[in-house]
């Protein structure tokens, strides 16, 4: 909480000191002119989009929040509060900053390794500025790894505690009551990523995963609110499906149809989000929900979750082909793991008794206190 509220300070001290010594006229005018387009939009919507695929990763983190429910005291109430008001409050953070770094330097002038505090390197009676950003950019950094490590060790000792991992990494210190051995690992594992990795194949990594689960997440929202207990299984796949390659249509026609053919590629535009939008109506028309949420639920369904479908299909479609090709090798390895090892250990799979649970799979955790028999 309190490197929280420390970074959210410095976060309004940059967005104050940007409003403050910007100029609008940046807003519209490159440094460049000969080199640069201008304008508001200088590479049009195609730029404004490929751009929300790569600041995506900022929007990565609530998965944390609810990794913490066993550590809230009242998750039903809390947990959907929490998501959805930090959402809101770094949305409108975010766009405060990008607001106070376009009026501080155009577009073209931004230094991309450190943008605001090159900003004020120059700027007169300005450069303690740019150490105070500096020593928040760290700051920020610190924090940032210390939430998603906080919620990834969690997460890691829920499915520790299945038999999907090593019973090992569910593991609870008696004294702290944390995941300690997830902790070390994802330590240990986040540091040699690091070491080893360059930064901008990390950051496509990250966006595309984000991207996928988010799109997997959105999906199964729509399937659980109409087919659990028992409802329309076909016509909910079917939808799915469908909604799926309307959006994979429309992301398509956008970067492939040729950009100087205007009316042929407003028309198939015009027609993927007719499709998309009909096949919402038709499908909250004719299929009953199968369930109502007790407590908390996403709301305008299935509106709301089929805009995160599209959205999500139509942000991978602005990612390049090595981070797709990045993508399927970690998911391939991710796969094999499961296929060979998770599913023959898992908990759930010997309660079902589909498994031999005589067959030498290991140790399994079978209470909350992680106990392995």
């Amino acid at each position: 909480m309190v490197l929280t509220a420390v970074h959210v300070a410095f976060i309004l001290f940059i967005i104050g000191m940007g409003f403050r010594h910007g100029d609008a006229r940046n807003l519209t005018r490159p440094a460049d002119p000969s080199r640069s387009p201008g304008g508001f939009f200088p590479h049009g919507a195609v730029g404004v989009f490929n751009g929300a695929a790569m600041v995506y990763l900022s929007y990565i983190g609530y998965d944390a929040v609810s990794t913490m429910a066993e550590e809230v005291q009242r998750p039903a109430r809390d947990i959907p509060v929490g998501v959805s008001g930090s959402v809101v409050v770094v949305t409108v953070l975010y766009c405060l900053m990008a607001a106070s770094m376009s009026m501080l330097l155009p577009y073209d002038a931004i230094d991309p390794e450190a943008p605001f505090s090159g900003a004020f390197k120059g700027r007169e009676r300005c450069a303690w500025v740019s150490n105070v950003i500096g020593a928040g950019a760290s700051l920020g950094i610190l924090t940032s790894l210390m939430v998603a490590m906080l919620g990834q060790a969690r997460y890691l000792c829920v499915i520790g505690r299945s038999g999907v991992m090593p019973a090992w990494l569910a593991r609870v210190n008696p004294r702290t009551a944390t995941p300690v051995n997830a902790s070390a690992f994802l330590g240990v594992f986040t540091a040699a990523l690091a070491l080893f990795t360059e930064l901008d194949i990390l950051l496509n990594l990250v966006c595309i995963g984000t991207l996928f689960v988010f799109y997997m997440v959105a999906n199964a929202v729509v399937y659980r609110r109409y087919v659990g207990g028992g409802g329309a299984r076909w016509p909910t796949l079917a939808f799915l499906l469908v909604f799926s390659l309307s959006a994979l249509a429309f992301t398509l026609a956008w970067k492939l149809a040729p950009p100087e053919r205007r009316g042929v590629r407003a028309g198939l535009l015009a027609a993927c989000a007719a499709l998309a939008v009909t096949a919402v109506a038709a499908f909250q028309a004719l299929v009953p929900q199968a369930r109502v949420p007790e407590l908390w639920g996403v709301p305008g369904m299935p509106w709301v979750p089929a805009a995160s479908v599209f959205l999500n299909v139509f942000l991978l479609g602005s990612l390049d082909r090595p981070s797709y090709v990045r993508f399927a090798i970690f998911s391939a390895a991710a796969l094999l793991v499961y296929v060979l090892y998770s599913v023959h250990a898992s908990y759930d799979a010997e309660e079902s008794g589909r498994l031999d649970v005589d067959g030498g799979g290991g140790g399994k955790v079978q209470d909350e206190a992680c106990t392995v028999v």
